[in-house]
């Protein structure tokens, strides 16, 4: 039944070109068109999928897809479309230069189409093996005057293998890697990645399937060089010869786009399998008297596993046996029996894929002599090693000061790293933004007198207010550390965010006071000598400053200026707004301060 539709389809010439655009993401020009096929609307075949799935299964393929690179070749000299052709050519019918791909070569040319603005665009729907005969067809369509596309990439059976051994001109992220991109920062390091891969190799880059503007402006920011997708532009008969408008306005408009954040503290990504030390087991057939050897040949071996055939038994501690042959007549008695008489029958044993969290939280909540003993690391029950408790707590120290600054572990908000680094992006396109440094007045008595539980959920809720201010798509924010905030604006109306952020705070915060604390308008505790002191309610203090074009040129300059403001927004009472607005070339320094919400 299929089969006869096909070969109708193919008698007919019953197939359809669409064609959707490909931009230049720096510029908004259209570079060129992919060609694209449907077969009859109203067959189970219209879907390209379908269509080849069909050809496949009755070795009609290089019929099907001459006839598609002939309908595709007519309909875009037709259209007279300007730019490159980006042309869908299988592996497989690359490697058969028969006489159809001459014919291919003098219809192009026929059409009056130079064979220079045709890209070869490499579909791999089955495996690529032979890469020799790979390399042979592709400098063969080259010396044709043709370049190369690779579709796909990161999706295919072997396209990053492809990428190595053809060395094409162009390559096109898969689709599943771009939309989203915004939000995923794994996304994001995959596509950076590829784009550095591409710097490196003259390869220019193509992200297929951009849906949305968020998507469109960090893949700019990343460098990628062309763009394709529903926003820019669906697959059309008569496809449009320009950009929509907001498409084009959003990729003039200066800025950057802020990128998605990795968590600071991820969940699984680091194993037990990072500690894993290789410590010699001695079976439960060794007696007692031969272990004590081993500790006297090894001064500085601390424990010694018991292992049964590959099973982990227990663990034998230095000092347990050296205590236990200390006293009268142990060693006389116990010397000759087996070492499981001393020996921990109920270790710390973890298989090899357990994260360093879990461990560590299964450790904590053990007796204590495990951290000294450590644990037993095993693969699917097999014993491969040890693991210490220093080494533990050691790396989830160092794990826990790393994530910090990346992410605050309170706020879950960026930390000093990717604060510096917007900063630095912000610096090195030249565009106009505001820095806001926001600090909490009379913080730390607030904490002496209702405790650091309430603080935390204080410094939780002027985060959650500063987000929910903000554009998420154009401001930045992140926390310093403790009550201090920094919010990075490109929002062109960031002073009304501003007043909205300290409104907002002057009636949220009133819900962490006592009643009679709160028609005082604050409370007594003790300063630091010991004085009884009244201190007002917590007021959010922002100090801003604008930033141009080449004023500053380092993170920490922008850092110490704001620092500056958010001083003088402290020296004014309840929550203020400080907005520096003296000009680098003159001498003088023009300010406003405004109290606002209280």
């Amino acid at each position: 039944m299929l089969r006869e539709h096909l070969l109708d389809i193919l008698a007919g010439r019953k197939l359809s070109a669409l064609f959707q655009p490909i931009i230049q993401m720096q510029s908004g020009d259209i570079i060129g068109y992919e060609g694209l096929i449907r077969g009859p609307s109203d067959s189970p075949l219209h879907a390209p999928m379908n269509l080849f799935k069909v050809a496949r299964a009755n070795q009609l393929t290089l019929e099907v897809e001459h006839l598609c690179r002939q309908v595709v070749l007519e309909r875009f000299a037709e259209l007279d479309l300007a730019g490159k052709l980006f042309l869908n050519v299988s592996p497989e019918c690359l490697l058969l230069r028969d006489q159809r791909h001459g014919h291919t070569l003098d219809y192009i040319e026929r059409l009056g189409i130079n064979p220079e603005r045709v890209i070869i665009e490499l579909t791999e729907n089955q495996p690529t093996y032979d890469y020799a005969l790979m390399r042979e067809a592709v400098l063969h369509y080259r010396t044709m005057g043709f370049q190369i596309a690779i579709d796909d990439l990161g999706e295919g059976f072997s396209s990053l293998r492809l990428w190595s051994e053809l060395r094409p001109e162009y390559v096109k992220i898969d689709m599943h890697f771009i939309q989203g991109i915004n939000n995923d920062p794994v996304k994001l390091q995959f596509v950076r990645s590829i784009q550095e891969i591409a710097e490196k190799s003259d390869t220019l880059v193509i992200a297929e399937g951009i849906e949305a503007q968020t998507e469109l402006l960090v893949l700019r920011d990343l460098g990628v060089a062309f763009g394709q997708g529903y926003h820019l532009g669906r697959p059309n008969a008569a496809p449009a010869k320009a950009l929509p408008a907001e498409v084009v306005k959003a990729l003039g408009r200066n800025g950057v786009a802020v990128y998605p954040q990795r968590s600071g503290f991820e969940k699984n990504a680091v194993t037990i399998f990072k500690l894993l030390h290789r410590v010699q087991a001695v079976p439960p057939s060794m007696n007692n008297n031969e272990v004590y050897e081993i500790f006297l040949r090894e001064p500085k071996l601390l424990i010694i596993p018991v292992v049964d055939h590959g099973v982990p038994l227990g663990l034998i501690s230095r000092f347990d046996m050296i205590d236990h042959f200390a006293r009268p007549y142990q060693r006389e008695l116990y010397g000759k029996k087996s070492c499981k008489l001393f020996m921990d029958a109920k270790p710390l044993i973890a298989d090899k894929e357990t994260s360093l969290q879990d461990l560590s939280f299964i450790m904590v909540q053990a007796d204590a002599h495990h951290l000294f003993n450590g644990f037993i690391i095993t693969d699917q029950g097999r014993y491969l090693g040890m693991g210490t408790g220093h080494d533990l707590m050691r790396e989830i120290t160092q794990m826990q000061i790393n994530a910090a600054r990346y992410a605050n572990p309170l706020t879950q908000l960026p930390g000093n790293v990717p604060i510096n680094e917007h900063i630095d992006r912000l610096l090195q396109s030249g565009t106009r933004f505001w820095v806001c440094y926001c600090d909490l007045d009379n913080f730390k008595p607030f904490n002496d007198v209702y405790g650091y539980r309430k603080g935390d959920d204080v410094i939780q809720l002027t985060g959650e207010i500063l987000s929910r201010h903000c554009d998420a798509n154009r401001d930045f924010i992140g926390h310093i550390g403790g009550d201090d905030f920094m919010i990075l604006f490109q929002s062109e109306d960031w002073e009304t965010r501003c007043h909205a952020i300290l409104e907002q705070f002057a009636r949220d915060i009133l819900d962490f006071y006592s009643i009679d604390d709160r028609e005082r308008g604050g409370y007594i505790s003790e300063d630091r000598q010991g004085k009884k002191v009244f201190y007002s309610l917590i007021s959010l203090s922002l100090g801003a400053i604008k930033v141009e074009a080449r004023q500053y040129y380092t993170h920490h300059q922008i850092a110490t200026a704001a620092a500056e403001a958010k001083k003088q927004a402290k020296k004014i009472h309840g929550n203020s707004l400080f907005l520096d607005r003296r000009q680098d070339t003159q001498g003088r320094r023009p300010v406003s301060a405004e109290r606002a919400g209280g």
